[in-house]
């Protein structure tokens, strides 16, 4: 018996000196071989997947996993074996009192030989986000376009060498993985129902990244200098797939290039939308992300977007900088520049008038026409309704080298009639649209007329359009 029990000593010695891991130590688990990481931004949601080898013997091999000063949710850790599963299976996970934020799997080995071990499990604090620098031409015709990823890692664990997927798209889950975290194994019987929901949902995000093909075997380290990112659908969701390999330490961040594009098409719009820009006019870049843009490959996640333009004497100037929404396939990029001083706009009133006043005399609407602007008022008689007019001008002086696009977009409220030449259309029920183009160094004078229904008048809370001639 003394001897047995020595040579078990040495074989756990042996095997301790020689196969070391972070996270993972004891008989015979050694470092990682390999390490995805699956990262879902929208609710810091990582999910790590790493293989290892291992050394088995016939027999109950005890394997230790700890997840100390980690964000690692110890309810979604998973064993599993790529080599041999018909020979090898896990008799019980403890959860030994003495040491909290471990666990040891005994798992019964019917070989003596290496085996490689896959473990996955959830993890917090990994977080990525998007950026893009814009870089147009002098013409303003095309625009040169990169977009970036950069990955944080605050989970308290280094991942050396792991490939990065990167996952657009917005998933429900009950709680945060990093409060689960916390909760000692003991105590999980106890967790509340949402609590147990959470759990079937990373149940349910597993079953969905197998049937998509998302939980394969791990792509082998790439060597090659340049990196790219592989994209593909899933879903409601987007995949980004960096190529190749990064070491993304715990407390670091890293900055790769998604995608570049060199001449997507540019325009160049001036727009004037209150409820959207204030009153001013805003000076805008309208690009698409469409393949006739050479974009059109991908959505694009929310980011920060950089603008700058080639000046004339080969230089960058600096236009503006903007933070986008998430941009599906197909859809417009506008970006902001902010007013231009070389394009004045002015709103100005030019007159207003009264019309069409129903009076009431004791209790009985009695229509009556006005004339120079005033009511004839009888004795008990009080204003039921009546038709205010307003003429406006919206003067725009272009004092650049080039014509300018306009668009104007105007809401308003009530039982309104929109009156000009300018070809209005309705955007919607309550706002008017129109579009026009100025003349380098030129002038303009937008006029319309509004005619607003008030009291007895107004019948709807619409707008009706007419395209006519308004003098000054």
């Amino acid at each position: 018996m003394i001897m047995k029990y020595l040579t078990l000593i040495c074989a756990l010695a042996i095997a301790a000196t020689t196969l070391l891991a972070k996270n993972i130590d004891l008989s015979t688990v050694p470092n990682r071989s390999t390490v995805q990481l699956t990262i879902y931004n929208s609710d810091d949601l990582t999910l790590v997947r790493e293989t290892r080898t291992v050394t088995f013997k016939k027999g109950v091999n005890p394997l230790q996993f700890s997840w100390a000063n980690t964000l690692i949710d110890p309810t979604s850790v998973e064993l599993k074996f790529l080599t041999a599963p018909d020979k090898l299976d896990v008799l019980d996970t403890t959860f030994p009192h003495d040491k909290p934020q471990m666990l040891y799997w005994n798992v019964q080995s019917d070989i003596d030989g290496e085996a490689t071990i896959q473990i996955t499990y959830f993890t917090s604090g990994i977080t990525w986000s998007a950026d893009y620098l814009c870089i147009a031409d002098q013409d303003e015709a095309k625009m040169g376009l990169e977009g970036f990823v950069r990955v944080s890692n605050n989970s308290g664990e280094d991942y050396e060498n792991a490939q990065v997927r990167l996952v657009v798209g917005k998933i429900n889950l009950v709680e945060k993985i990093a409060q689960l975290a916390q909760v000692p194994m003991n105590q999980v019987k106890d967790l509340r129902d949402e609590d147990r929901q959470q759990l079937k949902n990373k149940a349910m995000l597993r079953m969905v990244e197998r049937a998509a093909g998302m939980g394969g075997a791990m792509a082998a380290p790439a060597t090659a200098a340049e990196k790219e990112i592989v994209k593909e659908g899933l879903s409601e969701y987007f995949l980004y797939t960096i190529e190749g390999t990064e070491t993304i330490r715990h407390g670091w961040s890293k900055r790769m290039r998604s995608f570049e594009g060199q001449t997507v098409p540019l325009r160049v719009q001036y727009r004037y939308r209150p409820a959207e820009h204030g009153d001013h006019l805003v000076r805008m870049y309208l690009l698409a992300n469409d393949k006739e843009s050479k974009l059109g490959t991908t959505p694009l996640p929310d980011g920060i977007v950089r603008v700058f333009r080639q000046s004339e004497r080969a230089g960058l100037s600096y236009l503006t900088q903007q933070q986008i929404k998430y941009i599906p396939i197909g859809d417009k990029i506008e970006l902001n520049l902010g007013p231009d001083p070389n394009v004045i706009f002015e709103l100005v009133k030019l007159r207003t008038s009264r019309s069409d006043i129903w009076m009431q005399v004791n209790g009985m609407n009695v229509f009556r026409r006005v004339d120079d602007g005033a009511a004839q008022i009888e004795v008990n008689s009080t204003v039921a309704g009546w038709d205010d007019h307003g003429i406006y001008t919206q003067r725009i002086r272009n004092y650049t080298a080039k014509p300018i696009d306009v668009e104007v977009r105007r809401s308003f409220d009530g039982h309104i009639v929109f009156r000009s030449s300018l070809k209005p259309t309705l955007f919607d029920y309550r706002t008017v649209q129109f579009q026009t183009q100025i003349a380098p160094a030129a002038k303009a004078n937008l006029l319309f007329e509004l005619v607003q229904h008030q009291g007895h008048n107004a019948k709807q809370n619409n707008i009706t359009l007419e395209e006519t001639q308004i003098g000054q």
